[in-house]
């Protein structure tokens, strides 16, 4: 039932306390409307920090994400670790076969073919630990790639002998040893 000025006069009050009455009834009921509003405000707020929250409970709670970004990062960061290792690794390896005479195209097919042995292997510095492994394969799988030079003095003529008229047949027909003794002799004499 409804406050009204009717149901007022039907129960018997003056106008001049209807009014009064109506007034302080507004005044009630504007109130509680504004507390209402700044409910219904609050609720709303509630609700869109309600689904906030859901949000970020659905991504995990800030120390799941913390653990799983720091976790990413020390992945990345050991991976990063683990190629500068295998680069310098490799350079060693690739300084020792060079050493043993391994070169060139052949030492690509070398460096192919020691994967494992080039994870396995240790540095002390820029050079490898333990070669052992290295020298059993050299002497052993590798032993064709290693590239070998022999180095040739130049052929030279037998210039004459002194100042003796000596032709290239005379020449041909001496040993060595009797061609610098025929020389000697005569760079003696002068």
């Amino acid at each position: 039932m409804a406050l009204t000025r009717k149901m007022l006069k039907g129960l018997g009050i003056e106008d001049e306390k209807i009014d009064t009455i109506i007034e302080a009834h507004t005044e009630t009921v504007d109130a509680l409307k504004k507390e209402r509003d700044t409910y219904k405000e609050s609720a709303d707020k509630l609700e869109a920090v309600t689904k906030e929250r859901d949000e970020l409970k659905a991504g995990g709670d800030y120390k799941d994400r913390y653990e799983k970004e720091h976790k990413a990062f020390e992945e990345y960061k050991s991976g990063i670790t683990a190629k500068e290792t295998r680069a310098a690794k490799e350079k060693a390896v690739r300084a020792y076969l060079e050493s043993k005479s391994i070169t060139g195209g052949n030492l690509d097919i070398a460096m192919r073919g020691l994967s494992a042995e080039i994870d396995a292997a240790e540095l002390d510095g820029e050079k490898i630990k333990d070669t052992k492994t290295l020298d059993e394969l050299i002497g052993g799988t590798y032993k064709g790639l290693i590239v070998t030079t022999d180095t040739k003095g130049a052929d030279t003529p037998k210039p004459p002998v002194g100042n003796q008229t000596v032709t290239q047949e005379q020449l041909d027909a001496m040993s060595d040893a009797d061609y610098y003794k025929t020389a000697y002799i005569a760079a003696k004499k002068g």
